[in-house]
């Protein structure tokens, strides 16, 4: 499934697939080409890299699997060396036969915290073919200096009468409506067609207080500005960039819990260069990498690692809650995974709320 809008921020639209796609094999022993979000492209995380492979990372960011799909099939058969993914479209890649199978004995899955290995979205059939990097939560995010933090733990109060035309709603119907089926008790892995009334109920009633619909800049910057004090999908990947200057900015899960949303690397089958991909893939899911990962300029995150801790800082600990996470991990429920037909059905649903 393709999203809507991709909750992180990319400077680098699709325009001209065929210009981008050329990333060219003239350089294949010196340069890796990697397709990324832009948390990938902070010089703090790919200098350290570079310097101990004597190589050049050339980055190209994208928004949405099916542009990083559209752009592979437009481009020459080792243009690209390593994909970033949504974890739960690592399967899309998988039936594509565009990521190459992972070693598991070099991985460092064993460190993980033990609820984002997922192999159930990063392996098929024994074989694994894509790694998490980085997690976080679609949630809450609100201004505490604006509102009751009690309220923020109940996801009916969130969207009451009490906070009418104060909330801005995150851009992406797959958290959205995960966090409304929550609110109705409905697990994600639960949504059926049957979900879709009482999800829609629930959505009308949160776009009927809402003073936007906006992506990851539009909802921070609405949020910063004080022309809203709640962003619905918000969470730590929206505040936590602005957490020391504006410490009132900051997000909560509620007492029916909140979506998880996780990010994959791998090697593209087809790769020039598919031992320093694999290089790569294992400095990025290290500890080091890790922690640079996490904390990067564009947006922060949980590491997948949990060894990563130890080259973060207290402050930077604290800020991504690393504390809490044991209960997190355990509140929180995975992106919902509908089937094709029922996709549709919740992609339809999204789009009329949009159009109200």
């Amino acid at each position: 499934m393709t999203r809507l809008n991709r909750m992180f921020l990319s400077t680098t639209i699709l325009a001209g697939l065929a210009g981008l796609a050329g990333a060219g094999n003239a350089e294949a022993q010196d340069t890796l080409n990697a397709l990324v979000w832009c948390d990938h492209t902070d010089a703090a995380l790919i200098e350290p890299f570079e310097e101990a492979h004597d190589v050049r990372v050339n980055l190209r960011e994208y928004e949405g699997t099916g542009a990083a799909l559209a752009l592979l099939e437009q481009s020459r058969p080792g243009d690209w060396d390593v994909l970033v993914i949504d974890g739960i479209d690592v399967f899309r890649a998988v039936e594509a036969g565009i990521l190459a199978p992972l070693p598991d004995d070099e991985l460092p899955t064993a460190d993980f915290f033990p609820e984002v290995v997922m192999a159930e979205n990063n392996s098929r059939d024994g074989t694994t073919y894509a790694v998490t990097e980085k997690f976080g939560y679609n949630t809450i995010s609100y201004n505490a200096e604006a509102v009751d933090p009690a309220d923020m733990q109940d996801l009916s109060a969130v969207w009451s009468e009490t906070y009418d035309g104060r909330i801005s709603i995150y851009d992406y119907y797959l958290p959205v409506m995960g966090l409304a089926a929550l609110a109705e008790g409905i697990d994600t892995a639960d949504i059926t067609e049957g979900s879709l009334d009482a999800i829609g109920a629930v959505m009308d009633t949160m776009r009927s207080r809402a003073a936007s619909i906006g992506g990851v800049v539009a909802a921070q910057t609405a949020l910063a500005t004080g022309e809203v004090d709640i962003v619905v999908g918000g969470g730590e990947w929206l505040t936590a960039v602005l957490a020391e200057d504006r410490p009132e900015l900051t997000w909560t899960i509620p007492e029916q819990g909140a979506v998880r949303w996780s990010q994959s690397i791998g090697v593209l089958a087809d790769s020039a260069n598919p031992d320093l991909a694999l290089e790569f893939v294992k400095y990025i899911t290290g500890p080091e990498g890790q922690a640079r990962l996490a904390t990067s300029s564009c947006f922060w995150g949980m590491p997948a690692n949990a060894k990563a801790g130890a080259h973060l800082t207290e402050d930077q600990k604290a800020v991504l809650r690393w504390d809490e996470q044991e209960d997190y991990l355990a509140r929180t429920q995975l992106y919902p995974a509908p089937d094709a037909a029922l996709d549709i059905e919740m992609q339809d649903l999204w789009l009329n709320m949009l159009q109200r």
